[in-house]
């Protein structure tokens, strides 16, 4: 286990700097390989990061794109993961198609992951019961301390064998894919980027309360994963000693 905290002003600050450590990432992976394969997260904290990705100069025509989670909506919709990345990374690095690997959210769950799942086996041309091994895979943290679409009691987070499930978020009453725990926890490099004041409980608890994924689903990397570092702005790391 690595794992490396950086701290921010403020979340473009952070946002910033993590985007910084992605690019030397990509730089780095592609130096010695054809492709390199990156999977991120959505909500609203993302967005000066992928904004910053854009703005950089990096050539995007070998990265493909995953997404670690999605809302059961169309790729249209203002819910939409696909739909942030699109705006904000995707039109603007001008990947094509063949890049950008999306969860089908306007599918029905079960078969939008089973989709998403049957994509990602061929991507990396999986046998039964392997893991894909991400280069990259970005993730944030909700102020109840879940991650990707993984929330506290859900029992998703015991399972250490599937790629993505749908799963549904009682407190949101709504439908999302997500990859699973041996996925997000066999990626080569993750990277958390956690900002605002709403997340500093969760911060502190993920960072210094004893292991237990089920109250605090994002302590499975810090724990287990390779090549960890976080990213945070004072305000989500203002509880931290």
């Amino acid at each position: 286990m690595s794992v490396r905290w950086h701290k921010y002003s403020d979340p473009r600050a952070a946002a910033e700097a993590c985007a910084r450590h992605t690019l030397g990432l990509l730089t780095e992976m592609l130096s010695g390989q054809e492709c390199a394969t990156m999977a991120v997260s959505g909500g609203l904290t993302p967005v000066p990061y992928f904004d910053a990705l854009a703005a950089a100069r990096f050539k995007w025509d070998r990265v493909h794109l995953f997404f670690v989670d999605e809302r059961a909506v169309p790729p249209d919709h203002p819910d939409s993961n696909y739909r942030l990345a699109e705006e904000h990374l995707i039109k603007k690095t001008r990947m094509i198609g063949r890049q950008v690997h999306r969860i089908k959210g306007e599918m029905e769950p079960h078969e939008a992951a089973q989709a998403y799942i049957g994509d990602i086996r061929d991507f990396f041309d999986l046998k039964a019961g392997e893991t894909p091994h991400f280069d990259i895979i970005h993730r944030g943290m909700g102020s109840d301390a879940h991650t990707a679409s993984l929330f506290p009691g859900d029992p998703h987070i015991e399972d250490r064998e599937g790629i993505a499930a749908a799963v549904y978020v009682e407190k949101l009453q709504q439908w999302r894919v997500t990859l699973l725990p041996a996925v997000l926890m066999a990626a080569k490099h993750t990277i958390f980027l956690v900002t605002g004041e709403d997340k500093a409980e969760a911060v502190k608890s993920v960072v210094e309360e004893p292991y237990d994924p089920m109250k605090y689903p994002a302590q499975m990397s810090t724990h287990h994963g390779r090549g960890v570092t976080w990213f945070f702005d004072a305000a989500a790391a203002s509880q931290l000693e």
